[in-house]
């Protein structure tokens, strides 16, 4: 099996900073794209950031030029570093990974962390 493990959420109040860290464990055999997606109360699950093996990367306008997505191949991590944060940043974080668990020909399956709360508030 396979385990996507988030820390680093808690409460931060507005314009402050936290660094989400997510660690893939199991039989892995590589590691396609990472990312991290939020959910709010009452609202969809969406996209925050993405990145791929290559680190290359892609965050939702919402975030652009406050957070940063980066990964560590070696140690099948994934952060995201949020700064100026604003109360609706609040939302459960969640680190989603697609991964070939034996060989290159291995199919990709696409697993979920189960999420770390995040709240911005004074």
């Amino acid at each position: 099996q396979v385990q996507l493990v988030e820390s680093g959420g808690g409460l931060v109040q507005p314009g402050g900073s936290l660094r989400l860290s997510c660690a893939a464990s199991g039989v892995i055999f590589s590691i396609n794209k990472m990312g991290w997606y939020r959910q709010a109360p009452g609202k969809e699950r969406e996209l925050v950031a993405d990145i791929d093996s290559g680190g290359t990367s892609n965050l939702a306008d919402s975030v652009k030029g406050r957070f940063a997505i980066s990964r560590d191949n070696a140690k099948r991590m994934v952060y995201l570093q949020m700064n100026s944060l604003k109360p609706e940043d609040t939302a459960v974080y969640y680190c989603n990974a697609d991964v070939r668990r034996h060989s290159l020909i291995s199919g990709l399956i696409n697993y979920w962390g189960q999420g770390t709360q995040v709240t911005v508030s004074s």
